[in-house]
């Protein structure tokens, strides 16, 4: 999804004034190994990789988005003919003979987020990994201090809590993340998990 239906993404990195970076780079290629972008030695972009080796991104379509932080490593101009045949816009940036400057980067090891409003009443959203990052479980989560009052889902906007039994459950696939549930429960049951 994030490189076929999204494909540009907002990639921050953090600069030489230690303040966030934000660029909007295409994503333009994937396989098990990955997910491929690339860009050109001679920018601060190319410079932030190299040293950090790390990025954050985000990207939208519609009511549907992805979020990810993980590692990136340089992989020289290997995979770059395949870049450019599978976004074969790029041959008009880059002419033959001009892209010797073109670094191409994999985003090995991330976590992500998938988050989709498109039904508002019935949001999801998942969590997701890229090679060896492995599946995080981020949200709010009911501790055995819950005493089944109930109050957390009342003020639920999308009443995803099952309270059918003590403690109860949030389904964190429609979960907002919102902390409603945990500013009503009386006995400071509910946490947040990152």
């Amino acid at each position: 999804m994030l490189v076929e239906e999204m494909h540009s993404a907002a990639v921050a990195t953090i600069g030489g004034d230690g303040k966030p970076h934000i660029r909007i780079i295409d994503m333009m290629l994937y396989d098990d190994g990955g997910v491929y972008f690339l860009t050109a030695k001679g920018k601060e972009f190319y410079t932030q990789l190299m040293a950090q080796k790390f990025i954050a991104l985000s990207a939208v379509s519609g009511k549907k988005s992805l979020s990810l932080r993980g590692y990136v490593k340089n992989i020289g101009n290997s995979r770059l003919e395949e870049i450019f045949e599978k976004n074969s816009y790029m041959k008009g940036i880059y002419p033959e003979g001009t892209r010797q400057a073109l670094q191409v980067f994999c985003l090995y090891s991330a976590t992500g987020e998938y988050f989709d409003i498109s039904e508002p009443s019935n949001v999801r959203r998942d969590s997701f990994f890229i090679g060896e990052a492995g599946a995080q479980s981020v949200g709010y989560f009911v501790s055995g201090l819950c005493t089944g009052c109930k109050k957390c889902l009342a003020v639920c906007p999308q009443k995803c809590i099952n309270v059918t039994s003590v403690p109860a459950v949030i389904d964190g696939g429609r979960c907002l993340n919102c902390g409603n549930c945990a500013a009503a429960c009386p006995v400071n049951a509910i946490k947040m998990q990152v």
